[in-house]
C-alpha cells in the first residue's frame, strides 16, 4: 500500500488502498503471468496541447503521417470465411476491400478503380463476389488483384505492358483478426506490438472466439477525445456511480508496453476504495455489472456469513458462462472471469480479453469533420466446444439520438454504461475550443494511458508525410 504520497517522486503516488495485484493474489484460481504483472513508467507531467483535438490541420496531418504508417484491425477472419468473401474497411478518406482470395490468402486492395477512381465496393459493406468489378464502366479484377478485363480494350492500348493490378495494403493475421498497414516499409505486426504483448495475445486465444454483437454510432467529438474517455477508471465515481459499489476504480492498475500498446486492469467484485465501509459484500453482488447479464439467468446469489462477493461471483460465473456458451472454462483464472482488462492497440483499437466484459472497441475519424468519430462496440464469446460455427453478427448502426440500450441484443444495463461513457464528449469538445487554457492536464498514474497514446501520436506527427504510392503498393 502507498499512503505517504507527499514526498514521493512524480509518478510514484498510488491510491492509499489495496492494490490490484493484492486483490488478484487472493483469488482461488490463480492469475496467469500476463495478468499478474505490472509495466508502468513515469512519462512526464506536461500539459497536452488542445490544438490536436480542435484543428482541421492537425487532423489532416494525421491522415498524411499517422494512419498511413500504422497497423489497424480491419475485420475478423470469420467475417470472410470463404473464398470470394469480402469486407470493406473505411478509414477517413481511405477504403479497402479485404478479400479472401484463396483458402489461406487474405488481401486488402485499395477500394478504387484504376480507370476513373470509382469505388469497387460500397463503403461499409460485406458480401461475396467472384471478382472485383467497377460498377461504372465494368473494369474487372480477379480476387488476387490481377487485371481480368477492360471493356473495349482496343481504346486502352496505352495500358499494355504496364502493371494494372490493384494496389494493396500489407496484411497480417493475429488472434483471429485481419490487420492492415498502408506502408510497405512498416515493421512487421509482431515488431510493432513487441514481444511482451505478443505473448499476451498468444495466451488469450482470441482466434477461438466470435463476434455475437456489433454496434456502431457516430459522436460529435474528435477521435482522440472519444478514445481517451475509455482509457482510465478515474471517471467511474462521477460518470458511473451505480457501478462503484462493485468496482475497484481508483486503485485500478495502469501499464504501458513499448510504443504502441497500453492497458488497465480494473478489478470487479470489490468495492471502490472511496466507498469502504459503506457497502456490504451482498451489496457488491447486487451492483455487479456484466457485458451480457443473460448468462446469470436473472438471479444473483445470497452470500453466507464470511463469504467474499468476489470469490462467490467467480465460482458462479464459471459454471454459468460454461452453460450459456457451451464452452469449457476450467482453465480460466478468476481474474479473467471477473475483471476488466482493457488494452489499447495504437492507433484505434481496444481489446478486452476477459470473459465478463469480452469486448472490442474501434474508433475511426470522420474524413469530413475532424470533430466527429465513428465508434464501434463488438462483443465476443468463446466458440462452442462442440465445434459448431456460430453466425458472426452484422453491424447495427445507431442514429445520433438513439441509445446504446436500444441496440438489438445489447444488455440494457450495459447499454446505459456506454451512454454514460459518451454523454460528456460533445461538452468536452466544445469546452476545449472555448477554453482559455492551451492544453489539458493529466494525472501521472491514472491517466498514463492517455499520455502514452499522445506520445505515439507525437512520434508519427514529427515524420514527413507518407501518402500511399500505387506503384509500390502493387504485387
Amino acid at each position: 500500500m502507498n499512503v505517504e504520497t507527499g514526498t514521493l517522486k512524480p509518478g510514484e503516488a498510488r491510491c492509499p488502498a489495496e492494490t490490484t495485484q493484492e486483490i488478484i493474489a487472493r483469488d482461488k484460481v490463480a492469475a496467469p503471468a500476463w495478468a499478474a504483472s505490472e509495466s508502468y513508467e513515469y512519462l512526464g507531467s506536461e500539459d497536452i496541447s488542445k490544438d490536436r483535438y480542435t484543428t482541421a490541420e492537425f487532423a489532416q496531418g494525421e491522415f498524411d503521417r499517422l494512419w498511413t504508417r500504422t497497423w489497424q484491425m480491419a475485420c475478423r477472419e470469420e467475417h470472410i470465411p470463404d473464398v470470394g468473401d469480402y469486407y470493406v474497411y473505411d478509414l477517413g478518406p481511405y477504403s479497402f476491400v479485404v478479400t479472401r482470395s484463396g483458402e489461406d490468402e487474405i488481401q486488402a486492395h485499395f477500394n478504387s478503380c484504376l480507370h476513373r477512381g470509382t469505388k469497387l465496393k460500397p463503403s461499409g459493406t460485406t458480401g461475396f463476389s467472384n471478382n472485383l468489378k467497377c460498377p461504372f464502366h465494368g473494369w474487372t479484377w480477379n480476387l488476387d488483384g490481377s487485371l481480368k478485363e477492360i471493356p473495349e480494350k482496343w481504346d486502352f492500348s496505352h495500358t499494355q505492358g504496364k502493371k494494372m493490378c490493384l494496389p494493396e495494403a500489407r496484411v497480417e493475421r493475429l488472434g483471429g483478426f485481419v490487420w492492415i498497414n498502408m506502408d510497405p516499409e512498416a515493421p512487421s505486426l509482431a515488431d510493432y506490438l513487441g514481444k511482451e504483448v505478443m505473448a499476451h495475445m498468444n495466451a488469450w486465444k482470441l482466434e477461438d472466439r466470435y463476434i455475437y454483437l456489433h454496434v456502431q454510432k457516430s459522436y460529435p467529438a474528435n477521435w482522440k477525445l472519444t478514445m481517451e474517455a475509455f482509457m482510465e477508471a478515474y471517471h467511474v465515481g462521477d460518470t458511473h456511480p451505480q457501478v462503484a459499489p462493485a468496482n475497484g476504480d481508483v486503485n485500478s492498475q495502469y501499464d504501458w508496453y513499448d510504443e504502441h500498446v497500453n492497458r488497465f486492469i480494473s478489478t470487479l467484485g470489490v468495492v471502490s476504495p472511496k466507498l469502504y465501509n459503506k457497502y456490504s459484500e451482498q451489496d457488491i453482488v447486487e451492483h455487479f455489472t456484466l457485458g451480457d447479464s443473460s448468462s446469470l439467468g436473472g438471479s444473483k446469489p445470497q452470500l453466507k456469513d464470511g463469504e467474499r462477493a468476489r470469490q462467490v461471483m467467480a465460482d458462479m460465473f464459471r459454471g454459468m458462462f460454461e452453460s450459456a456458451t457451451n464452452t469449457d472454462l476450467s482453465h480460466v483464472s478468476d481474474t479473467e472471469l471477473l475483471d476488466t482488462y482493457s488494452y489499447t492497440f495504437f492507433p484505434n483499437l481496444f481489446l478486452f480479453p476477459g470473459i465478463s466484459l469480452p469486448m472490442i472497441y474501434r474508433f475511426r475519424p470522420d474524413a469530413r469533420d475532424h470533430r466527429r468519430t465513428i465508434y464501434e462496440v463488438m462483443f465476443m464469446r468463446p466458440c462452442p466446444k462442440d465445434g459448431s460455427v456460430p453466425e458472426t453478427a452484422e453491424v447495427e448502426i445507431l442514429e445520433d439520438h438513439q441509445s446504446f440500450a436500444e441496440a438489438k441484443g445489447m444488455d440494457p444495463v450495459f447499454g446505459v454504461i456506454l451512454n454514460q461513457d459518451t454523454r460528456n464528449l460533445h461538452a468536452q469538445q466544445e469546452g476545449l475550443e472555448a477554453s482559455a487554457k492551451p492544453g489539458i492536464t493529466l494525472g501521472d498514474y491514472q491517466e498514463i494511458r492517455i499520455r502514452h497514446f499522445q506520445k505515439a501520436i507525437d512520434k508519427y506527427m514529427a515524420m514527413e508525410p507518407k501518402l500511399p504510392d500505387w506503384r509500390t503498393s502493387q504485387r
